[in-house]
């Protein structure tokens, strides 16, 4: 059995341990309401331009000089997947799920004969890849350390992507992140990005599909905004997995919190019994000893 200075420096461990999960959980809260905002305003615009661009570049992806962005390279041999987590940890599953459906979509496509590379945005999500897929990994980049997601990330890493199609590095890239629902919810998501997802019928298009007249052209058009439009995918899926890390991270650190609460209850009440057991066999001492006198 413990001694009684050997828990009353446990219980004094974990009520160090609460008062610090409950400091980032409060911390994770006052981040969680810019974050999910922000996301939350660029969600509409990223959607509404990836079908607008979806709509206009029906007319064109069929001809021989349409942009690279949108018709890819006319293969499908080689997967560039990038994967957006956080450079943090404490926060539940937030980072594995993305490792994991990462994990999956790599599986499945080297299954089918395909090369696959990978580009992760985060700290976390480059460590539990390269447990594994070491060789596959082009370059860590870095993501934003718990700070607000600059747009200035998403245009340099969208030019790293496009330049590493015009040099032929990849064929089909697909972007992999937490899609923010809630506090208590992020869904792991897959977003093709080259070559642009294209509807496979006109339902999927929406009321953006129209009879217009283009000047410029269509394809100096998509030349210019898809470009534009990749930055944006790419910058909605990191606010959207800045929210989604401090929403996990929220309620990681309450359940934590709610924990650490009650190990300091039972090893109290541990304390307690064996304190009144000390005493007990003290006075059992003291009343032997005064009959033997």
């Amino acid at each position: 059995m413990p001694s009684l200075k050997e828990l009353r420096a446990r219980i004094g461990s974990v009520k160090s341990t609460r008062k610090i999960t409950s400091a980032m959980k409060m911390v994770a809260a006052a981040k969680l309401r810019r974050a999910q905002t922000r996301a939350e305003a660029a969600r509409p615009y990223a959607e509404a331009m990836q079908r607008m661009l979806a709509a206009l570049a029906k007319t064109v992806a069929d001809r021989e000089n349409a942009p690279p962005l949108l018709a890819g390279t006319g293969s499908d041999r080689v997967h560039l997947i990038i994967s957006v987590t956080s450079d943090r940890g404490l926060a539940g599953g937030f980072n594995a799920n993305i490792g994991r459906a990462t994990r999956r979509l790599v599986q499945r496509l080297e299954g089918e004969g395909k090369t696959v590379r990978l580009l992760p945005v985060g700290r976390k999500g480059a460590d539990y890849l390269s447990r594994e897929y070491r060789d596959r990994i082009v370059e860590r980049i870095p993501g934003s350390a718990g700070k607000d997601v600059a747009f200035a990330a998403a245009e340099e890493l969208g030019a790293r992507v496009a330049a590493m199609l015009a040099a032929g590095e990849f064929d089909v890239a697909t972007l992999v992140f937490n899609r923010f629902n809630n506090v208590m919810s992020q869904t792991p998501t897959e977003i093709q990005l080259v070559p642009l997802a294209l509807p496979s019928n006109d339902n999927e298009v929406g009321p953006d599909e129209a009879a217009y007249e283009f000047e410029p052209d269509e394809e100096t058009i998509l030349g210019r905004l898809l470009p534009r439009n990749l930055q944006i995918q790419l910058y909605r899926a990191m606010l959207e997995s800045a929210a989604g890390e401090q929403g996990a991270r929220m309620t990681a650190m309450d359940s934590a919190t709610r924990n650490a609460g009650k190990a300091i209850d039972r090893l109290t009440q541990n304390y307690n019994r064996t304190r009144q057991a000390n005493i007990t066999r003290e006075l059992i001492e003291i009343i032997s000893g005064a009959d033997a006198v």
